[in-house]
């Protein structure tokens, strides 16, 4: 009988990119939840800050394009192993100037490099589920979540003990680069088909009238994704009428939800197929939404936030894992083209709820995600994407529903 389990340096690699996940987790928790220390920090204005926190999506965009031309000459491997410390440390000089040109210096390396950095690791992970033969891509993202809690969580006791966010951000950056480096080393990124070198030829060409049913898949998740991160507190202070600390709650619930979904959605794959489970995660996801618009009070809100953390974790992980697989012979430029509407989702939802809470009601503007998210389940198909061969040799994209 042949033995089909991958070997040493495929575990190795899926481990090491584990770590990576984690770190990128931490590190971006750490960044988000103590946007109000910086704020203090430099003297920001209310008026000022959203332009500097729009900035960095934006610059996280030009990163994933460029992304997108470097991989063609260098292993996504390399790019992750160079640009993840410079993530790190552009976290700790954004915590530890004093002028504010010193903070957009620091927010726009961030930006940069973390595009470049969101791209190449999940360049590597559909690269690796290649390699497999099965769903992992899944954990990937659970690793992800993992480090956003324990950065979130490290944040607070920051916040709860008043530590300088220099004398927070330094010990940790100190010991987060160096795991980063380390793990690096055993990178798996020659695995799984031509990762590096996709988009060489005329096979490997992506056609974006292809793509745009994941990139508007990738985008309605962040929009819910960013309305959970943005909104959940303020709606259950002041639309369910909570108290100051059970509006902190939802976010954390989520947060907790998104990890569990993630744990377990790659059996889930393996058993009922990608399109099966983005269209459940859809639905539980819109049904989340739904309950939290009509909770008459605070703990069925929470149990909508709970919903919506089981329905859209799956979405953005089988998203990428998408792409790579309907093109097979360009993954590496496809992800760093989806990679972008990562950004565009996230700069679209807060605004697009604050603006239709403030004319409307924020009831209503909660259904507005809800629809957009409900819209995923016309893309379905597109997640069970496998390559089709013309008479000419080349492999071309095509769908069949499998789930």
């Amino acid at each position: 009988m042949t033995d089909t389990r991958p070997g040493p340096r495929l575990r190795h690699g899926r481990a090491s990119l584990a770590i990576s996940f984690f770190v990128q987790g931490a590190i971006f928790a750490l960044l988000v939840t103590r946007i109000p220390a910086l704020q203090d920090r430099y003297g920001i204005s209310d008026g000022l800050l959203p332009l500097f926190l729009a900035a960095v999506p934006v610059l996280a965009g030009v990163g994933s394009v460029a992304t997108e031309q470097l991989v063609k000459r260098v292993r996504p491997g390399r790019v992750l192993r160079g640009v993840q410390p410079v993530v790190s440390l552009a976290l700790l000089a954004a915590g530890s100037g004093t002028a504010l040109w010193q903070l957009a210096v620091a927010l726009a390396v961030f930006g940069l490099t973390v595009g470049a950095l969101d791209a190449s690791m999940n360049m590597l992970g559909v690269s690796l589920q290649r390699a497999y033969g099965r769903s992992i891509m899944l954990g990937f993202h659970a690793a992800y979540s993992l480090g956003g809690i324990a950065g979130a969580s490290l944040a607070w006791a920051g916040a709860h003990w008043d530590l300088p966010l220099a004398a927070l951000y330094a010990p940790l950056v100190a010991v987060l680069v160096p795991v980063a480096f380390i793990a690096g080393r055993w990178f798996a990124d020659d695995e799984g088909g031509p990762g590096g070198e996709g988009g060489t030829n005329e096979a490997g060409a992506v056609n974006m009238k292809l793509l745009l049913p994941l990139c508007l898949v990738m985008t309605f998740a962040y929009i819910g994704d960013s309305t959970v991160s943005n909104w959940s507190a303020k709606y259950l202070e002041d639309v369910l009428h909570s108290s100051d600390q059970l509006a902190t709650v939802p976010y954390n619930v989520y947060m907790v939800t998104t990890l569990l979904g993630r744990t377990f959605g790659d059996l889930g794959v393996r058993r009922f197929g990608a399109a099966a489970v983005v269209r459940a995660g859809a639905l539980l996801a819109a049904g989340g939404f739904a309950v939290v618009a009509a909770a008459p009070g605070t703990w069925v809100g929470m149990l909508g936030f709970t919903l919506l953390g089981l329905g859209l974790c799956v979405l953005v992980p089988q998203t990428f894992a998408a792409a790579g697989r309907l093109f097979p012979g360009a993954s590496d430029a496809a992800i760093a083209r989806l990679n972008i509407f990562n950004y565009v989702g996230f700069l679209i939802g807060s605004p697009l709820v604050g603006a239709l809470g403030g004319a409307w009601n924020y009831r209503g503007a909660m259904l507005v995600p809800m629809a957009l998210v409900l819209v995923t389940l016309v893309y379905a198909r597109s997640f069970t994407a496998v390559p089709a061969r013309y008479g000419d040799g080349h492999e071309r994209p095509r769908t069949v529903d499998v789930g």
